[in-house]
């Protein structure tokens, strides 16, 4: 179990090391526009979870929604900081 924070860290670290084999990493040197889309993927999916399935699957799709939210941020350049001032 992690944080929203420590995720953050996580991702950080992640694009840091420039993992080739990273789906994350090439998502985002690819770009916002690579990334948003995941995001929208990701939201339909935690949607349909939400709306379909159980509590626990919801979760998942919800933690799926937020890593590549996260991942979002780091593209675009938005800190965490920044989030939580508009919280």
């Amino acid at each position: 179990m992690k944080t929203f924070d420590e995720l953050h860290a996580q991702l950080l670290e992640r694009v840091a090391s420039g993992d080739p084999e990273s789906g994350t990493v090439a998502a985002i040197r690819a770009g916002v526009h690579s990334v948003g889309k995941k995001v929208v993927e990701e939201a339909a999916e935690a949607w349909m979870a939400a709306e379909h399935e159980s509590p626990a699957r919801a979760a998942q799709e919800i933690s799926q929604l937020l890593y590549w939210t996260q991942a979002l941020m780091i593209a675009s350049g938005v800190t965490l900081d920044d989030v939580y001032r508009e919280l």
